[in-house]
C-alpha cells in the first residue's frame, strides 16, 4: 500500500510526491469538478471531499454531512454522484438478501486512489505516524478489488455486510453463485478474526477470509 497513491506523474517522480499531489488535487478536484453539473460553491465542495475523507470504512448518512457542512441531503447525493461520476469516489453499497436483521440501504464511500484522500485532509505522513492505518488498508484494497473486476469484466456483485447488532464483514462479493467474505486488517498481531455466527449461520456456503499485508497477493495483484 502507497500512502501516495498510484496516479502516474505520482509513481514515476519519486521525490515529488507531495507537490504532485497537491497539484493534481487543487486543479481537478477543485477546478475541473467545479465546472460540472453547476457546482458553484467550492467551500461546499471542500467540505464535503474532507468528510467523506474522514469517514471511509464507516457508513455515510446524506443526512449527517448536510447538517455538517450546511447542505441539503439532495444536494450532498448529487455532489457524491458527481464526484462519482468524475472517478474520485465510489459507493459500496450494504449487501443484503432481506434476512431480518440485516441493513438494506445504507452506503459506505471510498476513494479510488488514497493518495488524493491523503491530500484531501492534508495528511500525508508515514504509516508509523498516523492512526488511520487500518481505514487506508481496507479502502486500499476494496479499490484494487473493484478496479480488478472491471479490467476482467466481472459480474461480481460487491458490498459489505452489517446488521442492525453491529456486526459487520468488510467486503461481500457473489459471482456466479459463489459468496466470498473477506476483512481487512492491517495489523497482523490483531488478525485474528473470526467470521460472525450469525453470517455463517446465514450463508453456511460463503468463503471467509482474513486479508493481511502477509497475504494480500493470495487476492490481489500488487
Amino acid at each position: 500500500m502507497d500512502l501516495n497513491g498510484y496516479y502516474p506523474e505520482v509513481v514515476t517522480n519519486n521525490n515529488n510526491e507531495k507537490a504532485l499531489l497537491k497539484e493534481i488535487s487543487d486543479s481537478y478536484l477543485y477546478k475541473d469538478i467545479l465546472s460540472l453539473d453547476g457546482i458553484n460553491k467550492a467551500d461546499k465542495l471542500t467540505s464535503l471531499l474532507k468528510a467523506l475523507a474522514l469517514q471511509i470504512g464507516s457508513q455515510v448518512s446524506y443526512n449527517e454531512v448536510g447538517e455538517l457542512i450546511g447542505l441539503s441531503p439532495k444536494t450532498v447525493e448529487r455532489y457524491i454522484d458527481i464526484l462519482e461520476k468524475a472517478y474520485i469516489i465510489f459507493r459500496l453499497c450494504s449487501f443484503s438478501r432481506n434476512l431480518r436483521n440485516e441493513l438494506k440501504t445504507s452506503r459506505k464511500i471510498y476513494f479510488w486512489d488514497t493518495g488524493i484522500r491523503n491530500a484531501v485532509i492534508g495528511n500525508l505522513a508515514q504509516i508509523e505516524n498516523r492512526n488511520d492505518v487500518g481505514e487506508l488498508w481496507e479502502n486500499f484494497i476494496i479499490a484494487e478489488l473493484m478496479k480488478q473486476n472491471s479490467y476482467r469484466s466481472s459480474f461480481a456483485q460487491t458490498g459489505f455486510w452489517r446488521t442492525k447488532q453491529q456486526k459487520e464483514i468488510d467486503y461481500i462479493e457473489e459471482e456466479d453463485g459463489l459468496l466470498r467474505a473477506f476483512e481487512f486488517k492491517w495489523n497482523i498481531r490483531k488478525s485474528k478474526v473470526k467470521c460472525p455466527e450469525v453470517f455463517a449461520s446465514a450463508y453456511p456456503d460463503a468463503a471467509f477470509k482474513v486479508i493481511t499485508p502477509q497475504n494480500i497477493e493470495e487476492l490481489i495483484e500488487i
